[in-house]
This record gives C-alpha cells, sequence and structure tokens, in this order.
C-alpha cells in the first residue's frame, strides 16, 4: 500500500496542532432503540462492532513524516480496535447535561499521533431507552462536509436493516450501506492553458482586492475583511478544556423567519447567533462597538464522492452584534454575506486550493507558530452550516435522533457555531473554550430566544411555522 501525499492546506491542521488546540471535528448522535430491543441489544451491537477488524481509509492512516507528511495505510492487524472504540456509560439520571459533560471531556483530548486520528465512543445510559455515539477525526482528514457524507453512506434509509457494518468500515471507499442510490460523479474537464491563466488572474485578483482591504479598510461599511475584526473576549488564547451545547429548532420555523426576512435558511442561522452573541457579551459588559465578523466555510467538494482531506474555502461575513433591531442585523447580514460571496473567484479545483492557502496562510502562519490570540484576530469566530440527511436515518433499527456537529477552536478563536440539518431539524453545536466561556450554554439558550425576537418582529408564529 502506498503513501498517500496530504495536500498543503490539509498539512497546515497538523502543523498547528498543539495540546490547548487539538485540531479534531467530532459528531455526536443520539439514536432511540427499536421496540424489539433486548436488554442486551447495545452490548451486542458493541461487540459486533469491535469484533469487526476492516478499517477503511481513513481509519486506516497513520501520520508518517514530518517535514513532508504522508499518510501510510496500515494494515488491518496492526490497528488496536480496543484504543479506537470504546463503549462508556453515563452517571443517572443519564440527561442531557451528564452527556454534555462527558462529551465535552473526550472533545478536549488530543489523539496520539502513534495510532490512526480516530475514535468512536459508544454511551449508553441516556434517559428514555436512548444511547449515543460519539465520534472524532483529525481535521487534516475530514471536514464538515465530509463527515456527513460518511454519515450518509454509513446510516441507513432502511429501520429494518440489521448486522450493520461500522463507520470504520465504510470510511470514504467502504459499501455504502445507506440504501440510497449514488448520484453519479460529475466529470471535472481538464483546465486548458488559456482557462488555467484565467484561473489563476481571478484568483490573484480576489486575493489582492481582499488584503487591500484588510490593509486599507473599504468604503463599504457592510464588506467583511480579514483582519478588520474587533477584539473581543472571544479572540485571546485558549486552554485545553472545552465546553459543548446544543440547540434544536424545526428547519420549517427557520425557514418562515427567512421567507418573511427575504433572507435564506443560513441568514437566519447567522442572525440568531449574532443575537446571542451579542446579548452574552452585553452580560459580561464586553461588547464591542464595531460589529463582529465570522469566518464562514463554504464547501468546493464536486459530486457524492467522498475523499480523504478538505474541501473547503472561506469567507468573511459581519454577524450586526452592534445593533439592537432583529430586522436590521439580519439584513445587513445578508448583504454582508453577499458581499463575501462576490469576492469568491469562480475557479475550482487547485485553482480553489491555492486561493484558500492564501487567504489562510496570515492565519494559518500565526497558528503554526503558536502566536495566534494576539493583535486584531482574523475573524472573531468561526460559523458553519452543513446540509444533512432530508430523511431519517437508522443503525441496527436505532432510529437517529439528534446530530450535532462538535468542532476546532484555536488560538485566537474561543468559539466554533456549526449546524447541521436532519430529516426536517436544524441541530446547532456550540463548541468554546471553558476557560474563556465559562457560560458557553446561554449563548445556546440566546439563540432561541433571538429566534423569537425575529419571529415577533415580523409577526411571526413559532407553532405555525413550525408546521
Amino acid at each position: 500500500m502506498k503513501r498517500q501525499a496530504i495536500s498543503l492546506n490539509d498539512s497546515g491542521w497538523l502543523r498547528m496542532e498543539t495540546v490547548a488546540t487539538p485540531m479534531q471535528v467530532g459528531m455526536l448522535a443520539t439514536f432511540s432503540k427499536p421496540e424489539d430491543a433486548g436488554p442486551s441489544y447495545l452490548s451486542d451491537l458493541v461487540d459486533r462492532w469491535r469484533a469487526h477488524r476492516e478499517f477503511q481509509p481513513p481509519f486506516n492512516y497513520i501520520l508518517h513524516g514530518s517535514a513532508i507528511p504522508r499518510w501510510e495505510p496500515l494494515p488491518d492487524d496492526a490497528i488496536d480496535i480496543d484504543y479506537h472504540f470504546r463503549h462508556s456509560a453515563l452517571p443517572a439520571p443519564g440527561g442531557e447535561r451528564e452527556l454534555g459533560i462527558l462529551v465535552s471531556r473526550l472533545h478536549s483530548a488530543r489523539m496520539d499521533r502513534r495510532y490512526p486520528l480516530w475514535e468512536c465512543h459508544v454511551i449508553e445510559g441516556l434517559e428514555g431507552d436512548r444511547w449515543s455515539m460519539y465520534m472524532k477525526v483529525h481535521h487534516s482528514q475530514i471536514d464538515g462536509v465530509g463527515g456527513v457524507r460518511l454519515l450518509r453512506r454509513t446510516f441507513s434509509v432502511d429501520g429494518d436493516q440489521r448486522d450493520m457494518l461500522p463507520p470504520w468500515a465504510i470510511g470514504v471507499r467502504g459499501p455504502d450501506q445507506s440504501g440510497v442510490a449514488s448520484a453519479p460523479r460529475p466529470k471535472i474537464p481538464a483546465v486548458a492553458g488559456r482557462a488555467r491563466l484565467k484561473s489563476v488572474r481571478a484568483v490573484a485578483g480576489s486575493l489582492t482586492r481582499t488584503y487591500k482591504e484588510s490593509f486599507f479598510g473599504t468604503k463599504d461599511e457592510l464588506r467583511a475583511a480579514p483582519y478588520r475584526a474587533p477584539k473581543s473576549i472571544f479572540n485571546g488564547k485558549i486552554s485545553t478544556p472545552r465546553r459543548f451545547a446544543t440547540q434544536q429548532y424545526p428547519i420549517d420555523r427557520l425557514r418562515a423567519v427567512g421567507t418573511a426576512a427575504g433572507g435564506s435558511l443560513n441568514d437566519v442561522f447567522l442572525a440568531i447567533c449574532g443575537g446571542a452573541i451579542r446579548r452574552y457579551l452585553q452580560d459580561v459588559d464586553a461588547l464591542p462597538a464595531q460589529s463582529l465578523i465570522a469566518n464562514v466555510p463554504v464547501s468546493v467538494r464536486t459530486g457524492e464522492g467522498a475523499s480523504v482531506g478538505n474541501a473547503i474555502t472561506f469567507l468573511y461575513t459581519q454577524l450586526g452584534t452592534d445593533v439592537e433591531d432583529p430586522l436590521e442585523r439580519i439584513a445587513r447580514i445578508k448583504a454582508s454575506t453577499q458581499l463575501g460571496k462576490e469576492r469568491l473567484p469562480q475557479v475550482s479545483g487547485a485553482a480553489m486550493d491555492a486561493y484558500t492557502a492564501g487567504l489562510m496562510a496570515p492565519f494559518l502562519g500565526q497558528a503554526m507558530a503558536h502566536i495566534g490570540g494576539r493583535g486584531r484576530p482574523a475573524s472573531n469566530l468561526v460559523l458553519s452550516n452543513v446540509p444533512g440527511p432530508a430523511e431519517p436515518r437508522y443503525v441496527d433499527g436505532s432510529r437517529l435522533e439528534e446530530y450535532y456537529p462538535l468542532s476546532l477552536l484555536f488560538h485566537g478563536q474561543a468559539l466554533n457555531i456549526t449546524a447541521i440539518s436532519y430529516a426536517g431539524q436544524f441541530n446547532i453545536g456550540f463548541t468554546g473554550c471553558r476557560d474563556n466561556l465559562p457560560h458557553l450554554q446561554r449563548i445556546a439558550v440566546y439563540a432561541g430566544e433571538a429566534l423569537e425576537e425575529l419571529e415577533a418582529a415580523l409577526d411571526i408564529s413559532a407553532a405555525s411555522s413550525a408546521g
């Protein structure tokens, strides 16, 4: 088996990692057991998964080399399943608080590079006869969209399907056990010389305009640019412990707000986060006069095929934390996000990778030199919204009820908010540094209140908008 090259962008996630800033993404999935589940249902599933010793990329990859890192595929018998796959139980009463404490601790720990960079935890003892699965993978191997595509291939649409394979047997190249027909991957045409030159010009032009705005500012007060964000309590040095909080809303409820406000689902997501953050910062008397700026990952992955590594770029947008009126806030966000989209070059493949590398080079350089959290931040936080499966999914008859993303933090960015849609629900995961944000749960609560404020301002009933 040949060693696999690691892209320049993906190697950055490896080089910036420290004990305080583990570069891993995770997911928390909570299931309800099938009606016919016996008392040994979950222990039987764990035993069967533990006995499965076939691994697909990236779950069989170990990091090789430092100057020029590569992924080295390991033979199946060289992987210690008991290290990677663990079975835990919550203390009574097994509620959301106990689950959140456990997952926060699991997500705080950096993974050992002597092993493949993933863990999977089956967690029993949730009230209501439910169970959860927490899984984390290094961000150099999977991005948010890649993680959702792994979910799509691992979890089935068939509630009667049994003896399903564990995630590490699926990976990006294993069998698809979803029961959903895969769409054909589009053919990406080769880029001719003239088109390649056009792409280079587009990338160079976009980066030049962006950094000109970073250094000299812009006449458009709604345009966000790297390193124009105000300093906030989110933007200092961080420590190792994490906190994790969640919120869930019906997608139709958010869409109704977006329709009434003339915006998108993502505009509503950014607006409720902006409103929640504004109130949180007011609570601690630390609200900057200038609007906070979010770094928003944008997927540039083509087709339905999965691959190891990342296929994302980034745009910057204001969050309207400097305005009290919720309608003015969402209007500003809509306009600022559109300006951010217009700044993205219309290129793909290697050209987009080059654009992303150029856009993020100063930030990644700070992180790799371990000097992040000093001076003016590139942005105040990361906000991401990833589309998930529209239909219910199952694992051995257990229905997936909730699915929350956990993300990574940096020195200089102590808060990440990531959302995933699933089966008519909009699931938001709030990942924060425990020491910088001791009351992270308040932001999650305030997000719900910010949504209610938008509905009231638009004269929308939450009950009617939820269908």
